[in-house]
């Protein structure tokens, strides 16, 4: 009995190795009956979960986003009030989000001599017609040579949610249109209402907690929703976060959800590691002089030692992030069309955000 206990406070800390819990375990002439559910619960990660070896596994030891959309561009593509990023992850590649016009993704790609026909997986990061303007084109172009490339696209719960501006009462959610018309060629929309796993180190937000009182969107637009029609705080916005030895990084479309709530989130969910880079938009560029030192003294605080600030953060924004954080030039620019993060080398900002 005090061999089973033993084991029993092993299992319930869900901290130890699964080597130790085995030691522990069968060290007392465990019976059969319980040794076999130990050793089914060890192989299914039930009840040790990722060891400290296997969680080294799961982290991203290779990575790189670039900028394909967004308002700054160099002289090799085109800007837009829009965002969309392409990322490479230990070998797998993520568009994400699409821009707002539906040709300017597509002609920066070619631009930039980016391949989109070995991209199986889009990410929309909301809603909004920024950024899943190209989104038929971009589907639309890679088909014929590589019927599954783009043919996945993980969205949050919500985006397909009804909604109509303030005045005049009329439909605005280009999802309802996209929605069949990219079923139509054979794409799957996989929705999200809770963080997932997409590869190993690549996480999902899902649609993110409003732990805090961020108002990181524009308008009053209305939603109908299973509870009723509500204000539209942009429900389904969510974020791709990376697990990397380094630290996590987060990649944002608006971060509508709040960037405090989406970095918080990201780090109670996978690990409270520090944030390591902060890429995209996150929709400060007209908040009060209150919110921005709200803001940086929470990211401050998160540790974030390398940002790209595009689309919706704001050019003053950037600076006023980058003095607050006390990072140099290097490590906080704005974000232009090209400009890349690379795990172990940093920004590659492009000519004109030098």
């Amino acid at each position: 009995m005090v061999q089973k206990a033993r084991c029993a406070r092993v299992m319930a800390a869900r901290r130890f190795s699964a080597d130790l819990a085995v030691k522990v375990c069968f060290a007392g002439g465990m019976n059969r009956f319980l040794r076999s559910f130990v050793v089914l619960a060890i192989l299914n990660g039930v009840v040790f979960g990722a060891d400290a070896s296997s969680a080294a596994r799961d982290r991203v030891h290779a990575l790189r986003i670039t900028v394909l959309s967004t308002m700054l561009a160099d002289g090799e593509g085109l800007g837009e009030w829009g965002f969309a990023a392409l990322v490479e992850a230990d070998g797998h590649r993520i568009l994400f989000d699409t821009g707002a016009h539906t040709d300017v993704v597509l002609k920066n790609a070619r631009a930039l001599k980016v391949d989109l026909t070995t991209v199986p997986d889009v990410i929309l990061s909301h809603w909004h017609s920024d950024h899943v303007g190209g989104f038929m084109t971009l589907r639309e172009s890679v088909r014929a040579k590589a019927p599954g490339a783009l043919g996945r696209t993980h969205v949050g719960e919500g985006i397909f949610y009804p909604r109509t501006a303030a005045a005049p009462p009329v439909e605005i959610n280009p999802m309802l249109r996209l929605r069949p018309d990219y079923e139509k060629t054979g794409g799957v929309f996989v929705t999200h209402a809770k963080p997932a796993q997409l590869y190993p180190g690549v996480w999902l937000t899902g649609p993110v907690p409003r732990r805090h009182p961020e108002r990181n969107w524009s308008g009053h637009g209305k939603v109908t929703t299973p509870a009723g029609v509500l204000e539209d705080n942009v429900p389904d916005d969510m974020s791709l976060v990376f697990d990397t030895p380094q630290g996590l990084i987060v990649l944002t479309g608006c971060g509508h959800a709040g960037v405090i709530n989406i970095t918080e989130h990201a780090r109670e969910f996978i690990r409270p590691a520090p944030i390591h880079a902060l890429i995209g938009g996150v929709h400060l560029f007209n908040a009060s002089e209150e919110t921005l030192a709200w803001t940086a003294g929470k990211l401050r605080g998160f540790g974030v030692d390398h940002l790209i600030g595009a689309h919706c953060t704001g050019i003053e924004t950037v600076f006023r992030l980058r003095r607050d954080l006390a990072l140099d030039r290097a490590r906080a620019v704005v974000g232009s069309v090209g400009a890349s993060f690379e795990l172990g080398k940093g920004i590659n900002p492009g000519m004109i955000a030098k």
